[in-house]
């Protein structure tokens, strides 16, 4: 089935919902099934009541005399451009069975590099999280107790204890001043990501950032080299297909170079000379590869063989990210809790000292 989970009205549609949407609709149609009654069998398999209403929706448009695409792009923000291209190129060439695996075939695989990503970065995050978290309830808890032992004992304190005493003064006293400006910032920094510039900056900066950099490039260049090949084996234009690919990019110099890239085709300039002026994004291997596939009339083929050896680079980067990450966060945070620990210590050795 589509789903297996409790129904839930304001329950989103997956991504693997949409996969399995995919696989599913080619199947029934190679069997030779007609598309109002594969959107028909689907609605009785989905537990996902607002992707139900969708499937219905869509029956009713196949019924009404619509294409298959014209009654997705009411819900281009659920499906994607890209979806609904390749559906619409599929209907064209009449190999609608053949779009649909590769578009289900392409969901899987940016399912599975999406995975290994978030879950070579979810470990630091939780880590980072709970050692923050831990330290605000010491700060807030633990130092004032021993603040006021400090006192009693009337030893000097070295500088590392007066700085976490005084940083545990600033946040019991002004806790909504903190509060407030840690909140200004969190919100002041969403706003400039989603503005153009602000992504623009942002995403230049990550790019250049050691370990990140090369994964995000390599990413990139999966997700292009991928959606590419699809897209001009479903037999859609190349400038469309340039147009569709940087939609789908969510890294913003890479989306540009696409943008400029359909601008540039259509003066007749090769992709693979294109791509050159940025080498800061596409590393060298990916514009030969392309020169090639241009050359031999192969270029389909040739972005696919790219997308396998860069996920594939993808995954013996989230795997290496790992192992190194680990030991460096363990270093950190035995850096903070030895310097906590030396820091309240210290005074206490220094008061037994004077007795």
């Amino acid at each position: 089935k589509l789903s297996f989970e409790i129904p839930n009205p304001f329950r989103r549609v997956t991504l693997g919902e949409r996969m399995l949407f995919a696989r599913y609709l080619a199947v029934m149609i190679g069997a030779g099934l007609v598309l109002n009654r594969g959107f028909e069998a689907l609605e009785e398999q989905s537990g996902n009541p607002k992707f139900k209403k969708i499937l219905i929706d869509l029956r009713t448009s196949i019924v009404a005399g619509k294409t298959f695409s014209e009654g997705l792009k009411p819900y281009e923000k659920i499906f994607g451009i890209l979806f609904i291209n390749m559906v619409e190129a599929g209907e064209i060439s009449g190999n609608l069975v053949k779009v649909l695996k590769l578009l289900a075939k392409q969901m899987k695989r940016d399912h599975d590099i999406r995975a290994k990503v978030r879950g070579a970065l979810i470990y630091p995050a939780i880590v980072l999280f709970a050692l923050g978290l831990i330290g605000v309830l010491m700060m807030i808890y633990v130092v004032p107790t021993l603040t006021q032992t400090f006192k009693e004992l009337d030893v000097q304190l070295p500088l590392t204890t007066r700085i976490i005493i005084s940083r545990s003064n600033a946040l019991l006293n002004y806790y909504w001043y903190i509060g407030g400006a840690l909140a200004a910032v969190v919100f002041g920094f969403t706003r400039l990501l989603k503005s153009p510039a602000g992504k623009r900056i942002f995403d230049k900066i990550i790019i250049r950032v050691p370990v990140f950099g090369p994964l995000i490039q390599k990413l990139n260049s999966a997700r292009f080299a991928r959606t590419l090949s699809s897209l001009i084996s479903a037999g859609v234009p190349i400038i469309r297909s340039l147009e569709v690919t940087a939609a789908v990019l969510g890294n913003a110099n890479f989306r540009e170079s696409l943008e400029t890239a359909s601008a540039s085709i259509q003066k007749g300039e090769p992709l693979s000379q294109i791509l050159k002026k940025h080498p800061e994004l596409y590393p060298a291997m990916v514009t030969q590869m392309v020169q090639v596939g241009e050359e031999t009339g192969t270029t389909s083929q040739m972005l696919l063989r790219l997308a396998l050896f860069y996920e594939e680079e993808v995954n013996n980067t989230t795997k290496n990210m790992s192992s190194i990450i680990e030991p460096v966060l363990m270093l950190v945070i035995g850096g903070i809790v030895g310097l906590f620990a030396l820091s309240i210590i210290q005074p206490i050795y220094g008061s037994l000292g004077n007795i």
